[in-house]
C-alpha cells in the first residue's frame, strides 16, 4: 500500500515533507526521526520492520529530500528547531511513539524532554552521549570536507567510517546521494558537527533527565562510532532507560546483514510491543534505499 503523502505547514515557517504508511488494523503510530540530512529512503528496512503492526511516518528535515523543494533555506536549523518541528508533528500524527536513528537521538531527547503528553515510548538507535576518540575524528574530517564542498572526500568518509560494515550496495546509494547534496545541504550538515563539537550534546543530556517514557537504546556491537558501552551513559541521565546490543552489526543495524535486521526487529517489537511475538521477515535490499546518517 502506498503512503499518504503530506506537505505540512509547521510555526508558519517551514513545510516538511512527510509519509504517512497506515495499517488498518494498528492500533499504536510511530514517527521514525532521520540522522543528518538523511531522508525517508533511509528507513525503507525499518518500515518493513513496524508496518503493519503499526502506522508509521516518515519526513524529511526542512533542509533535505522532499521538503527541500518547499522551504528558502535562508538560514541555518538548530537542534532545538528540529525538536520542535518533531514536537509539532507528534501532536498532527497523534504519535504514541518515536524512533530516532543516529544524530537524529539529539534532537528526539530534546523534543522528548518537552514530555509530549501522546508519548509513551521512544527508541534511541546508534547514538551515543560521548564523543569518542573515532568519533571526534570522523566529525574533525566531516567538518573540513564540508567547508571544502569536497563531495568525494564526504561519501568516501562516510563510507570508509560510520558505514564500513555496509553491504556495497548501500555503500553505492550513500556515494551517489552524497554527491548529489545542494551546498546548502553542506553547510548545514557543517553546522550541525559545530553544535555537537561545541558541548551542544551536553544540552540534550541536561534535558534529558525530563524524560519521564521508557526509551530503548539500541547500538550495534561492531559500531566504533557509537558504542553500545558509551551509549549506557545514558542511563545516568533518562531514568527508564533501556539498552539493547545487536550482535556482529555496526552502526546501520537493519541495513547491514539478515541477522542483524532480524535482530533489530526482535528487538524493537519486544520493547514497543512485548505481547506480540511476530515471525520474523527476510531482510531484503531496496533499491535506491540509502544509509547515510552522521
Amino acid at each position: 500500500m502506498r503512503p499518504e503523502i503530506a506537505v505540512l505547514d509547521i510555526q508558519g515557517q517551514y513545510r516538511v515533507y512527510t509519509e504517512f504508511h497506515r495499517a488498518d488494523e494498528a492500533e499504536k503510530t510511530i514517527i521514525l526521526i532521520n540522522g543528518s540530512l538523511a531522508t525517508t529512503a533511509s528507513f525503507a528496512q525499518t518500515v518493513r520492520n513496524l508496518h503493519p503492526q503499526f502506522n508509521v511516518v516518515l519526513f524529511d528535515q526542512p533542509y533535505a529530500g522532499k521538503s527541500k523543494p518547499h522551504n528558502r533555506q535562508e538560514r541555518l536549523i538548530t537542534k532545538e528547531t528540529e525538536a520542535h518541528i518533531l514536537l509539532e508533528l507528534i501532536e498532527h500524527f497523534q504519535a504514541d511513539h518515536v524512533m530516532s536513528f543516529s544524530w537524529g537521538g539529539a534532537s528526539t531527547l530534546l523534543a522528548l524532554a518537552h514530555q509530549p503528553r501522546r508519548v509513551k515510548k521512544a527508541v534511541v538507535s546508534s547514538f551515543s552521549p560521548v564523543i569518542n576518540e573515532p568519533m571526534r575524528d570522523y566529525l574533525d574530517r566531516g567538518c573540513q570536507y564540508l567547508a571544502a564542498c569536497d563531495r568525494y572526500q564526504v561519501g568516501n568518509l562516510v563510507n570508509d567510517t560510520i558505514g564500513k560494515h555496509l553491504p556495497s550496495l548501500f555503500k553505492r546509494f550513500n556515494y551517489r546521494h552524497v554527491s548529489s547534496l545542494d551546498s546548502h545541504e553542506y553547510a548545514q550538515m557543517h553546522f550541525h558537527i559545530n553544535e555537537v563539537l561545541q558541548h551542544d550534546l551536553e544540552r540534550a543530556l541536561s534535558g534529558a533527565r525530563n524524560i519521564d517514557i521508557p526509551v530503548l537504546f539500541i547500538n550495534g556491537d561492531r559500531d566504533e562510532y557509537t558504542t553500545a558501552e558509551d551509549a549506557r551513559e545514558f542511563g545516568r541521565h533518562v531514568g527508564k532507560s533501556h539498552f539493547s546490543v545487536i550482535r556482529d552489526a555496526g552502526h546501520f543495524l537493519d541495513m547491514e546483514t539478515k541477522a542483524a535486521c532480524e535482530d533489530t526487529r526482535s528487538a524493537l517489537l519486544g520493547f514497543l510491543k512485548p505481547t506480540v511475538r511476530e515471525p520474523r521477515q527476510r531482510y531484503q535490499h531496496v533499491q535506491g534505499q540509502h544509509a547515510l546518517a552522521i
